[in-house]
């Protein structure tokens, strides 16, 4: 698909555009399902076998879809599934994080091709993005002619307002230069691939709704802990970002902290006081940060960070279940996995002892993604904009 039928979608009523949206269509389907013969595509996608038919051979000529093996065996012709072509699309990912980075290259299947990673005490715009331009070239290295060829785009997560936490970061005053930093701008100057930006916290709910458990519910909402919990909501299987982008900012609910005082959700069940506590007694805090995660020299801060986290989540997802009907909340994080196993459990008992009279609380669930969701959300969005259908 070129760039003009991709315009042509907002209105849906030309040819060219019904074209785009039913190539998007089908690619999703296969997206969505795997490999798939051109009947069942039709089935699912209420296209006549025709029109999948000729679309079929139409992505498949462009380099985005794989014929597979024929299924024999039954009677009349064989049908034959179509795949993903991996390398039918790449994209690079960049998560913009409080105490880490992380920059991967991705294909259209999802699959991460090379990624890699830099820590710091905060981040600085000029630094960071010197880092995007010589780790777009260390990564491109192990990409054959045909990959680089299909790069389509860059997709950036971001913590929203990052300039807000200056003090949370025991950053200088300097740091508020990202307040006059324009992204855009500042990506234009390293490479003139499309970009996307998104909210790092939607971004990690994107990567949870394509690559974990989105395919098992309709409506449910996201929890994403990391040195801020941020999160997101998928709503009748699209993720939602709302009018403002404020879809799923969770950090933002009010609960009770640890000493009974209402505060923002992001003040009570963050990695950062996590870090503080750490830090506080004499420890070395950046194991948090660096992978892979070991945080078995934590323990005797990690039992009450939990119990605090989990009981500041249990208020939250009270409230969001008096909103909205969800099917569950799925909580992951910029952690280990025994280390979100232990904070839903913990959830879902201290959501047990709260006042739900009048509503059923979405239960508390383990997403299945892990600390890398923000990246591979932001490098899966220039592939996923470009090619599939929400």
């Amino acid at each position: 698909m070129d760039g003009s039928e991709i315009r042509t979608l907002g209105g849906g009523v030309n040819h060219v555009g019904a074209r785009a949206h039913n190539e998007r269509l089908i690619l999703s389907t296969i997206q969505r399902h795997g490999e798939l013969p051109g009947m069942e595509i039709a089935r699912l996608t209420r296209l006549t076998a025709q029109t999948v038919s000729n679309i079929l051979k139409k992505l498949e000529n462009d380099g985005l879809l794989l014929r597979g093996e024929p299924n024999r065996g039954r009677i009349g012709k064989p049908s034959v599934p179509m795949a993903i072509n991996p390398d039918g699309a790449l994209s690079f990912g960049l998560k913009i994080g409080r105490r880490s980075a992380d920059l991967m290259v991705m294909n259209m299947r999802g699959e991460v091709l090379a990624e890699e990673q830099t820590t710091y005490r905060y981040p600085m715009p000029d630094a960071l993005f010197r880092y995007l331009g010589a780790g777009m070239e260390r990564l491109s290295r192990g990409l054959s002619d045909l990959q680089k060829s299909r790069i389509c785009g860059i997709g950036i997560a971001a913590p929203a307002e990052i300039w807000s936490w200056t003090e949370a970061l025991d950053a200088p005053a300097s740091f508020s230069i990202w307040r006059e930093t324009d992204i855009q701008t500042e990506v234009a100057r390293i490479t003139d691939l499309p970009l996307t930006i998104q909210n790092d916290g939607t971004a990690a709910c994107r990567a949870e709704h394509l690559f974990g458990r989105g395919r098992e519910f309709s409506d449910y909402a996201y929890f994403f802990i990391g040195s801020f919990v941020g999160g997101g909501v998928a709503l009748a299987s699209k993720v939602v970002m709302g009018g403002k982008g404020n879809a799923g900012a969770f950090g933002s609910l009010r609960v009770p902290g640890p000493d009974g005082a209402e505060v923002q959700l992001l003040d009570a069940a963050s990695l950062y006081l996590l870090e503080n506590a750490i830090i506080r007694d004499g420890l070395d805090a950046s194991a948090l940060w660096t992978r892979p995660q070991d945080w078995s020299a934590f323990e005797v801060q990690l039992g009450p960070w939990i119990e605090t986290t989990a009981r500041a989540l249990a208020h939250a997802i009270r409230s969001i279940g008096a909103v909205m009907d969800f099917e569950a909340v799925l909580i992951g994080g910029a952690m280990p996995e025994d280390i979100r196993a232990r904070i839903v459990a913990r959830t879902t008992a201290a959501l047990a002892q709260l006042d739900t009279r009048g509503l059923i609380p979405p239960p508390p669930q383990t997403a299945r993604v892990g600390a890398n969701a923000r990246t591979l959300g932001a490098a899966y969005g220039p592939v996923f904009d470009r090619y599939f259908l929400q």
